[in-house]
């Protein structure tokens, strides 16, 4: 039987996988596949376990915020919002989802390394709480529309901390080669605060970094605390002002396998923590507000993905091709990254897992894969594939490639679903066609 390490999934007595007490083969029933399915419970689990570990770590000095790159719409931004915690969004087009979802603008950090003058605008227009400056070309452009506004912006700085997260290369992002931020080692970081000071439209109030995605190690977070504060105490002793908050960003690997070695999130909050309390003793500063940035870790394991299946080609000797009716449209993952997923036969969830595929979409590429040698239930067409671990970067990087619809989004919980995105149709793909 396939390991099932979600919390919310489980197998019920007809042997089909079940999400917060839904069916899955009942959902695919009702809405068809292929079809993105998320727990609101889990997503609210585990959204508490990070606010819970605030108040235990940092006597409630900070907050998580939601990362929504990771899935972002207007109900998960209501969601996260009602856990306490606020919105990271790195585009005009993340921030108004936001912004329509009656998110606060002081609840929004405006992530990007090239935010254009209208994203800006945007911002300014609706008092975003911080706008995380990349860069010394975007640091004058904030300030010039800022002061063209008659209005202060909050801003921190994204600094490339020099450290390396151990994870694929495209998703490592606090070393010195990196397109994003302000190098620490070079003094750059450190002349951009200095510069941002003697401006009159920005206010800089903390620093912001981010090493990388799907880490399992807790020693990069915690060395990333140590050396943020070093720049925080530099800026204090140099330029004598105390920034308010230090963001560390997020990262925070969970479980796509059997083997992930998954760490408890508390474990991390718990470490740097110490480490942050550590440092400000040792400098004789004040503890800034602390900021985290979890997205993958609040809704990957949250979600699954539901297909179809249809024809199966079996090559002696080669593979076995299990074709569905989605593909590299609707995840992206493997083909960029050779990600790499739990399978099952959903409606034979408690059968032996003893036939080996190859997972394949159904686009008109040789790369559009979902899985490798992943070891499922016997299938055979018509059964329903479920795919573990979806929840992020699935809808987010979803395309209209091939001219395929963007499947719809269900929310679960307590055995109840609800759409909160709707299915794309072949009427919506050719709306903006002239």
């Amino acid at each position: 039987m396939v390991y099932i390490y979600s919390p919310c999934l489980n197998i019920n007595e007809n042997g089909h996988l079940t999400i917060s007490g839904c069916d899955t083969t009942a959902l695919a029933k009702q809405y068809g596949t292929p079809i993105y399915v998320i727990s609101e419970e889990e997503v609210r689990r585990i959204c508490r376990s990070y606010t819970e570990s605030f108040q235990k770590y940092y006597n409630g000095n900070g907050r998580p915020i939601y990362a929504s790159k990771a899935f972002n719409c207007k109900e998960m931004c209501r969601v996260v919002t009602s856990e306490g915690l606020d919105v990271e969004v790195v585009s005009g087009g993340e921030l108004y989802t936001a912004l329509q979802a009656g998110v606060s603008g002081g609840r929004i950090h405006f992530q990007g390394n090239n935010k254009s003058s209208k994203e800006l605008e945007l911002a300014i227009d609706n008092d975003v709480g911080d706008i995380v400056v990349d860069n010394f070309s975007e640091l004058e452009k904030l300030n010039k529309i800022a002061g063209e506004k008659g209005a202060i912006a909050n801003i921190s700085l994204r600094v490339k901390p020099g450290i390396d997260a151990h994870t694929h290369e495209f998703i490592r992002t606090g070393q010195v080669d990196s397109k994003f931020g302000l190098d620490l080692e070079s003094g750059e970081a450190f002349s951009a605060a200095k510069r941002a000071l003697k401006m009159d439209n920005v206010k800089l109030i903390g620093l912001h970094c981010h090493i990388g995605s799907q880490i399992m190690e807790k020693e990069p977070f915690v060395h990333a605390a140590e050396v943020m504060l070093g720049l925080h105490h530099r800026i204090y002793k140099e330029l004598e002002v105390e920034l308010e908050q230090l963001n560390l960003g997020g990262g925070f690997g969970i479980h796509y396998l059997e083997t992930d070695d998954f760490i408890p999130y508390h474990e991390y909050m718990q470490e740097v923590s110490a480490k942050i309390s550590e440092v400000c003793a040792k400098y004789g500063i004040k503890l800034p507000r602390i900021y985290i940035e979890p997205g993958r870790s609040i809704v990957g394991e949250a979600g699954i993905t539901l297909y179809t299946v249809g024809n199966i080609k079996e090559i002696p000797n080669v593979r076995n091709y299990v074709a569905i009716d989605g593909g590299m449209y609707e995840n992206p993952r493997y083909a960029l990254y050779q990600s790499d997923y739990t399978c099952l036969i959903a409606n034979k969830a408690n059968r032996p897992a003893d036939y080996v595929a190859t997972i394949a979409g159904k686009c008109c590429e040789s790369g559009d894969l979902i899985q490798e040698h992943a070891h499922i239930q016997s299938p055979e067409e018509g059964d329903i594939l479920a795919v573990l671990s979806t929840g992020a970067y699935n809808y987010s990087m979803a395309s209209n490639y091939n001219r395929n619809p963007r499947p719809a989004c269900i929310m679960v919980s307590q055995g109840e679903s609800r759409v909160i995105i709707r299915g794309e149709t072949y009427e919506d793909l050719v709306r903006n066609d002239l």
